[in-house]
């Protein structure tokens, strides 16, 4: 579940961390990037998720949806439904109805939905690589590379739009061979949102079987 989790939990780190060696061009797109989700009060996203290993031929695919407000969320995911009010965490999965309860823990996460817009705050050197184009729009491609070698990922690539400096896609790197590719296909800014959001009701579950793991 850490696993999963791992790669589209949702977890936003805020701390700053610039540096001399940072690429200026590429610091600027990001702030910019970076100051537009974080100005909004909640959004919703569709995403897909492909995973590819080219050596061990594997193509999958994925899709998906997150509510994201600060450090709380909700996804639903391939039968999974994750909430988190930043303190707790619920796992649910339809196909056993049960639950799963644990302490939120954002250090065990590496990368997700919401976590992409800070990301390069702390812990990543970023640089600017090329324009290119995403679905007919213009975009900036800025690479980043974590700074401790023994994180598994080992490039992240952001598709960032020209236009209105939201992000339209990235790329996820890891050293065994795995590259993980999310696309946001509908993004809806501020969206409506209350205490109930982020928690999970037992009574909307009929039956469910909870594990509390705290």
């Amino acid at each position: 579940m850490k696993k999963f989790l791992a790669l589209l939990a949702l977890s936003v780190s805020l701390t700053s961390a610039a540096s001399a060696q940072q690429d200026p061009k590429a610091a600027k797109i990001l702030d910019q990037m970076s100051a537009k989700y974080q100005a909004m009060k909640a959004f919703k996203a569709s995403f897909t998720q492909t995973l590819e290993n080219p050596t061990a031929k594997v193509k999958e695919n994925l899709s998906g949806d997150i509510t994201v407000s600060g450090t709380k969320f909700r996804l639903k995911m391939n039968g999974q439904e994750v909430i988190n009010n930043g303190q707790t965490m619920w796992t649910y999965m339809k196909s056993e109805n049960e639950v799963n309860i644990s302490d939120y823990e954002p250090d065990d996460q590496e990368i997700s939905p919401s976590q992409i817009y800070t990301l390069y705050k702390k812990g990543y050197k970023y640089s600017y690589v090329q324009e290119g184009k995403e679905a007919g729009e213009a975009v900036d491609i800025i690479e980043l590379s974590p700074e401790d070698r023994n994180n598994a990922v080992y490039k992240v690539r952001l598709s960032v739009s020209k236009k209105d400096r939201s992000v339209k896609s990235w790329q996820m790197f890891k050293k065994n061979g795995n590259r993980y590719t999310f696309r946001i296909s509908k993004f809806t800014p501020n969206v409506p949102v209350d205490a109930t959001t982020f928690t999970f009701d037992k009574a909307k579950y009929k039956g469910v079987k909870v594990i509390d793991l705290r």
